[in-house]
């Protein structure tokens, strides 16, 4: 892949980058592998101390550099005076290179596994199977994985070596049992799984660790692909300057809207005007205009479309939105409350086809096109930018896949309908995912629970419309719209409570994100 990742996002090395990297650190840099295994099991030590500081460990190691690492850990853990006992999940003899260094360190083979061995543990130290390792576990590696996670749920802390064993490194599937980790140790560089759902929820407090690997390793091996986003990715949003105007700053025509949903367009475009929008204008049919008089934001311009029997805009309403969009340029947002009956399918694909400029697909503007995400292209206007930003179930909808299966492949399906679509997907979660159609993955670090509430990805597809009005790269406009929605949130959380933040609040708080990140407050 030669695309590359902007500024902002930290890679997430996946694991055969992770191999890759490995190899060039022995072979090319000349670091000793040992040295390196010496390294992570250091890491994996004090990571046991300071997740049980006191009591006895089991270290279950299996194969290769991860069993290694485990050994290493062990033997620094028994030094410190720590009742330690090594289980191995295969013979000896499957130990070659660094990881038989390591156990001769220890001073004898692991004991053959036996579950009974897990009683009384302090803590655990889940050293089984490594990054490269894909699918189900089978065998005694499997039995181990799922004692290990039987215990994890019993309340003893499991502190993971690289990624909790059961977890797919890379996309962050789980095929069987899986290790719930206390916390992950993992080295040099964080895997995509570790914060791609539902890995994410196996890896617990995830600590990267350098371990030796030379700083510019990354120029040597395949480049990452996936990255997570940080608060870097507002330096490059655009700002309003001395003599600009309203136009300047960005033109979001948000269309949508019906009869008992009147609050999403309304929801969005107040996202979009605290996100920088400078013009706003609210598209609804003639049948909800009243209600959106009153909740739309004083500052935004209202403009009546027409209206179906059952009081939904139809598709005679593509004319004045192409004119309302083609008017002062800027972003068509299209979806929020607008509706499943009457004519919208044909509204859609009318305007899928016919918006020349960058165009956001949100809620009911997705369900429109149901089974076919090609008919979001645009073939007279291939290069225009555009985003869709559906949660689970929408997307679900969108490639006509069972909900579960999205759920459990989130890497996988984000990445396909961004391909099969031409746009920037972004998959909503806790792991929100931000897939561009080139392969590129933005991966968001969650952890706001407060933005579970009606209404927030109303917000979030406003504030993704003001980045495109003003210009900015799709991609990059998605990744940052979702940190500041995210960072928004948990200001929110912070002045009302979880439970006590509504979409309003978030909406309201984009602009001290960007004024705190301004003064250096993050």
């Amino acid at each position: 892949m030669t695309a590359v990742l902007p500024p902002g996002l930290d890679p997430l090395v996946d694991a055969e980058a992770m191999r890759a990297t490995d190899r060039w650190a022995i072979d090319a840099a000349g670091v000793p592998g040992t040295e390196l295994m010496a390294a992570a099991g250091g890491a994996l030590a004090d990571a046991v101390t300071a997740t049980a500081p006191q009591g006895p460990v089991v270290v279950v190691c299996g194969a290769g550099n991860n069993g290694g690492d485990g050994y290493v850990a062990a033997r620094l853990l028994r030094d410190a005076g720590r009742p330690v006992r090594v289980l191995s999940t295969v013979p000896d003899e499957r130990l070659r290179g660094d990881a038989a260094w390591a156990r001769d360190g220890w001073g004898a083979p692991g004991e053959a596994w036996d579950p009974a061995a897990l009683e009384g543990a302090a803590v655990l130290v889940d050293a089984i199977l490594g990054t490269g390792a894909t699918g189900a576990p089978r065998g005694t590696a499997g039995e181990a994985i799922a004692a290990l996670a039987a215990a994890g749920r019993d309340g003893t802390p499991v502190v993971a070596c690289d990624v909790p064993s059961g977890v797919d490194a890379t996309t962050g599937e789980v095929a069987g049992d899986a290790v719930p980790a206390t916390v992950t140790v993992t080295f040099h560089a964080a895997p995509p799984g570790l914060w791609i759902t539902p890995g994410k929820t196996h890896a617990g407090e995830v600590r990267v660790v350098p371990i030796g690997i030379p700083d510019d390793a990354a120029a040597h091996v395949p480049a990452a692909w996936a990255g997570l986003l940080t608060a870097r990715l507002l330096d490059a949003l655009p700002t309003r300057a001395p003599g600009g105007t309203k136009f300047r700053s960005g033109h979001v025509v948000v269309a949508g809207g019906a009869p008992g949903m009147s609050g999403a367009p309304c929801l969005a475009a107040r996202g979009a005007m605290r996100a920088g929008a400078g013009y706003v204008t609210v598209a609804a049919p003639a049948a909800i205009e009243t209600a959106v008089l009153v909740r739309a934001p004083v500052e935004a311009l209202g403009r009546t479309l027409p209206d179906g029997e059952d009081g939904g805009l139809t598709v005679h309403a593509v004319g004045p939105l192409l004119e309302a969009v083609g008017q002062h340029g800027g972003t068509l947002v299209v979806g929020p409350g607008l509706g499943r009956g009457g004519s919208r399918p044909a509204l859609v694909r009318a305007l899928a086809e016919r918006v020349d400029g960058p165009v956001l697909f949100d809620a009911d503007a997705l369900f429109a096109v149901a089974g076919d995400p090609e008919a979001l292209r645009s073939a007279a206007h291939p290069d225009r930018p555009a985003v869709l930003t559906p949660h689970a179930g929408e997307l679900s909808r969108l490639l006509d896949v069972p909900t579960d299966d999205v759920a459990a492949h989130r890497l996988q399906h984000a990445r396909d309908a961004a391909r099969r679509a031409g746009a920037v997907v972004v998959l909503k979660g806790d792991d929100t995912l931000v897939a561009a159609p080139d392969g590129r993955v933005g991966v968001s670090p969650g952890g706001v629970p407060a933005l579970a509430t009606a209404g927030t990805g109303d917000v979030l597809s406003g504030v993704i419309g003001a980045l495109l009005a003003r210009g900015t790269d799709p991609f990059v406009a998605a990744c940052a719209g979702v940190w500041l929605h995210l960072r928004a949130g948990a200001l929110a959380a912070e002045e009302h409570g979880t439970d006590g933040v509504v979409a309003t609040d978030v909406a309201d708080r984009l602009g001290h994100v960007r004024r705190r990140h301004g003064a250096g407050e993050g």
